[in-house]
C-alpha cells in the first residue's frame, strides 16, 4: 500500500487481487448475473438497481474512498492466465487504536468454485493485513449451513469461535451466522494464515 493515494494489489500463484474500476462493470454484472441462484441464498438482499451501471459505478467510487481512508479494502478476483474475474474479497470494517481487527467478506461465481481459488485469495488477504497493514485479528462469519464457506476458512486457518443470533439479513431475514477469527499471533493451535 503506498501513502497519498493508496494503491492495493496482491499477487498470488494464479491471482491479482485489485480493487474494481469502471471497465470491469460488464464483467462483473454477467458473473453476478449467471450465479445470482448460487449466491442470493447467502447475500444480503440484492436491490433493485444491484446490477445496474449506477451501482456499480458506486461501489468502484467507495472502493476508491474506503482503500484511501484506510476503512476497507475491497478487492476482485482475476485469474492472471486469462484476466477472467472470478469473484471479489472485502477487509472491510477496519479498526485501529487498540483493536487492529478486520472483518473479512467474499465471493465467488459459481464456475469457479471448488478449484482453489478463494482460499488462495483469503491467505493473501489475510497475509497482507498482518504483514502491510499490522491488523492483528481478521474476523469472518457465515451461515451454519454454508459448509463451503465454513471448509474455506478452516483452511486458511480460521477457528471457531462462536454463534451470533440475528447477525445479519441474508435474503431478506435475520439470520444467525457462525462467527470465525485468524490472529496474527495464534496460541490457540497451528495455522498458516498471516506466516511468511
Amino acid at each position: 500500500m503506498l501513502l497519498g493515494r493508496r494503491k492495493v494489489k496482491i499477487e498470488t500463484d494464479r491471482l491479482t487481487l485489485r480493487p474494481p474500476v469502471h471497465s470491469d462493470y460488464r464483467t462483473w454484472a454477467a458473473l453476478r448475473h449467471e450465479s445470482s441462484d448460487f449466491l442470493i441464498p447467502w447475500e444480503p438482499a440484492w436491490a433493485k438497481d444491484h446490477l445496474t451501471r449506477k451501482s456499480f459505478t458506486n461501489r468502484v467510487y467507495w472502493a476508491q474512498r474506503s482503500i484511501n481512508n484506510g476503512h476497507a479494502v475491497p478487492l476482485f478476483l482475476v485469474r492472471r492466465q486469462d484476466d477472467a474475474l472470478l469473484g471479489a474479497i472485502t477487509l472491510d470494517n477496519i479498526r485501529r487504536g487498540p483493536s487492529l481487527a478486520g472483518t473479512l467478506g467474499y465471493w465467488i461465481g459459481q464456475n469457479y468454485t471448488r478449484q482453489g481459488y478463494m482460499r488462495e485469495a483469503i491467505e493473501a488477504v489475510v497475509h497482507h493485513a498482518f504483514v502491510q497493514m499490522g491488523l492483528s485479528r481478521i474476523e469472518a462469519a457465515c451461515l451454519p449451513e454454508n459448509l463451503a464457506s465454513r471448509g474455506v476458512l478452516e483452511k486458511s486457518g480460521f477457528k471457531y469461535e462462536g454463534v451470533a443470533q440475528s447477525y445479519l439479513q441474508i435474503d431478506g431475514r435475520w439470520r444467525t451466522h457462525v462467527l470465525y477469527a485468524a490472529l496474527r499471533n495464534d496460541r490457540r493451535g497451528r495455522t498458516l494464515a498471516g506466516q511468511s
